[in-house]
């Protein structure tokens, strides 16, 4: 026995037998959570034949309703006993919603089935994001047909977001991890006496690979994270609609000036994580394998090759296109609460960085067929 619901089985004139359910107390939404407990709890035999009786309710809402009949919509039930009242919200309720199935509890899916299912969201967001790139290309062609649709104080108020105020913790990772590769390639190349060779190991690694993916990784978690967030509060507070109200393109305004400025912001940090991050490594060439700045320069100069350098800045807009895309899209897909918020910028900083990584493979793939 339990506050809103009695059940009693019992034998009828044939073989089938005969359920009835009496409901108690009040049915109605302030007591959603505990009424899914209670008929979650209740076993319903879709074989017999199931009477429900009201005469002991004292209110009921829709929601209430819809619970109750999506618990009993596979058995054989009769309504028995209810007020007029009561009689016309079941009325509307099944008005409303004629497609009311059982309620089963789910089945536990298999390792096959949740892998299957990963991968099939992760094609979607992939597939999603091109088509909003596709939608950002068309607005952007559109502003560039009439500039006056361009937002300019917009975008140098989000440069100064993601480039100005980015500067500190991209020069403090950059030269942090500057210094632990040049401390990992001197305890091997001193094995050998080939330290020299420090300078072309640092030079190389920096400039072509370290930099541009940890520049891409502090900007996915700092600037993506952050377009998803402002966008998402904006489209719980209506801002966005607002601008559509007003005549106003959400793209123009919001997502355009975004994207381009980390598209310019982007080539610029990651210059700077190359000098940053070359820095730590001849200071730590001077350090422990005696190398002097003057030296390391001159065979920085000498065996660091150009293509080598312009190899990593033609890597820093691609990734940052899709960065400020996926952080876009992210930020008007959200819905609800703020809940949604926390969840979609989750969400786009393990999407910006997973595919910063893909790409930059692809990158590499590419680089080598080409000789770079």
């Amino acid at each position: 026995m339990n506050k809103f619901l009695e059940v009693e089985s019992s034998q009828g004139e044939s073989s089938q037998g005969v359920q009835r359910l009496q409901l108690l107390s009040s049915w109605k939404i302030d007591n959603a959570s505990s009424l899914v407990e209670v008929l979650a709890r209740t076993p319903i035999n879709a074989e017999d034949k199931l009477e429900v009786d009201g005469s002991l309710l004292e209110s009921i809402d829709t929601s209430g309703a819809v619970l109750l009949l999506d618990k009993i919509a596979a058995s054989d039930f009769a309504l028995k006993n209810f007020k007029d009242s009561h009689s016309k919200i079941f009325s509307l309720v099944e008005e409303r919603f004629p497609d009311l199935e059982p309620c089963v509890s789910p089945k536990e899916e298999g390792v096959v089935t949740r892998i299957g299912r990963s991968t099939s969201n992760t094609v979607d967001k992939f597939l999603e994001s091109f088509a909003f790139i596709g939608r950002v290309s068309h607005e952007f062609g559109q502003a560039l047909l009439k500039p006056k649709l361009f937002r300019f104080k917009e975008l140098f108020t989000q440069l100064e977001l993601v480039l100005v105020d980015a500067i500190p913790v991209v020069c403090m990772v950059t030269f942090l991890i500057g210094v632990v590769l040049a401390y990992l390639f001197a305890s091997q190349i001193q094995q050998y006496g080939a330290n020299i060779f420090i300078v072309d190991s640092v030079g190389l690694a920096i400039t072509r690979e370290i930099s541009p993916i940890l520049v891409a990784i502090v900007v996915a978690g700092r600037s993506g994270s952050a377009f998803t967030a402002q966008l998402g509060t904006m489209k719980l507070n209506e801002e966005v609609d607002a601008l559509s109200t007003h005549g106003l393109s959400p793209m123009h305004v919001l997502v355009i000036p975004r994207v381009l400025a980390l598209m310019i912001a982007m080539p610029l940090l990651v210059v700077l994580g190359d000098i940053v991050g070359i820095v730590g490594g001849m200071l730590v060439a001077d350090f422990q394998l005696g190398i002097t700045s003057v030296t390391f320069v001159d065979r920085l100069r000498s065996v660091l090759p150009t293509k080598s350098f312009c190899v990593g800045i033609l890597k820093a807009p691609v990734f940052a296109a899709f960065i400020a895309v996926i952080g876009c899209r992210m930020g008007l897909e959200v819905k609800g609460s703020a809940r949604s918020v926390g969840l979609n910028t989750t969400s786009t900083v393990v999407q910006s960085i997973v595919s910063v990584i893909l790409i930059n493979a692809m990158f590499t793939i590419v680089y080598v067929k080409l000789g770079f």
